[in-house]
């Protein structure tokens, strides 16, 4: 049994706030000899553009009277704006599928927000889904949770061929910004921006096939992605090492065969955009060609990382390419690398 991605869109919000962000950071390292690192940091980014769930106004950080403008607001007061802003983003991706058919069962991630009853049963009533549609919540997995997502759509439909899934990932980082005078977290906060998809995942039709999946844990590198709870909303930690660690497990030979298999090598890659120098560091790892990577770099520089999102946004562009044969890859906290194999599918 074939579990297959039969459509997939994407949503983000009104705001483009990648201008705003660099000029807060540059305002809270102001006289200090890593603004200039910063700048040249943020110039080699690969990243022009950031939505956000957050107004004009809000998204200036410590200007104006907007929500970061005073005290950092609690993490009551994010989970809040959470609570009112993820199901509008994640029901603007599904409005974008179309006719959704009898939907059987829903599963959602997001790692950003909490709330309860969760973004499933408001997405799930505020589509007016039938009251016994199976419901699975994935939350603060990080990057790789959509790989988590479909993988379950997947087992879902090969255990139950007449299953209609709808895969949704909702994430709004810019909820988390923290005052800080640290380099690194602001580079790392320089990453991320809100997104949403959406996608129906069943046993027939056209689009992309979720095959064989793909997991790796990376020893000795729990703490270089750790997001936390604070007073003050998510606290991420995103260390420099990430992409070198990345990089030399791509190069071991057990982790490359999980990848590329044994045979001819996939015909795409769809990597999930976490930066620059992480696709850089896949791109060397896995002895890729210069564009094998051009639709992450594409959905990098016009949105930032998404954290679970991302790897939707990569995949909706490969679906319009029809490609023959692909791998897709996300990292995140553990350090781990999760992944499937996909195909195309012509209706059968």
């Amino acid at each position: 049994m074939t579990a297959i991605i039969n459509r997939l869109a994407t949503a983000v919000p009104a705001c483009d706030f990648e201008e705003d962000y660099r000029a807060w950071a540059m305002r809270q390292l102001k006289g200090q000899r890593e603004a200039k690192l910063y700048a040249r940091m943020s110039e080699r980014s690969g990243i022009e553009h950031r939505w956000s769930v957050l107004s004009e106004n809000d998204a200036r950080l410590d200007e104006g009277d907007g929500f970061y403008s005073a005290e950092a607001p609690s993490t009551a007061l994010r989970m809040t704006l959470y609570a009112e802003e993820a199901p509008t983003l994640a029901l603007a991706a599904i409005g974008k599928l179309g006719e959704l058919g009898h939907i059987t069962h829903l599963v959602v991630a997001s790692c950003t927000g909490f709330v309860a009853p969760g973004i499933d049963q408001i997405v799930a009533r505020r589509l007016g889904l039938a009251d016994d549609v199976e419901r699975v919540l994935i939350g603060f997995m990080g990057c790789y949770a959509a790989v988590t997502a479909l993988r379950t759509a997947r087992h879902i439909v090969r255990s139950e061929p007449q299953a209609r899934v709808l895969v949704v990932t909702v994430e709004l980082s810019t909820l988390h910004h923290q005052q800080t005078v640290e380099i690194e977290p602001l580079l790392a906060g320089a990453q991320f921006g809100d997104g949403a998809a959406a996608a129906i995942v069943s046993g027939s039709g056209t689009g992309l096939s979720i095959g064989t999946g793909i997991a790796a844990a990376l020893e000795e590198s729990d703490q270089l992605i750790t997001w936390q709870i604070g007073d003050t909303g998510f606290q991420m930690r995103l260390s420099g090492k990430v992409p070198g660690k990345i990089g030399a497990a791509l190069k071991r030979l057990d982790v490359r065969q999980r990848i590329l298999g044994d045979g001819k090598k996939p015909a795409a890659f769809a990597v999930h955009a976490g930066g620059r120098s992480i696709l850089d560091a896949v791109a060397d790892g896995l002895e890729l060609d210069e564009h094998s990577l051009d639709h992450s770099r594409a959905v990098l520089r016009d949105f930032g990382n998404m954290s679970s999102s991302t790897l939707m946004f990569v995949l909706e562009r490969f679906m319009q390419d029809r490609p023959e044969s692909g791998v897709a890859l996300a990292f995140g906290p553990g350090l781990a690398m999760e992944g499937f194999r996909f195909e195309w599918c012509d209706a059968r």
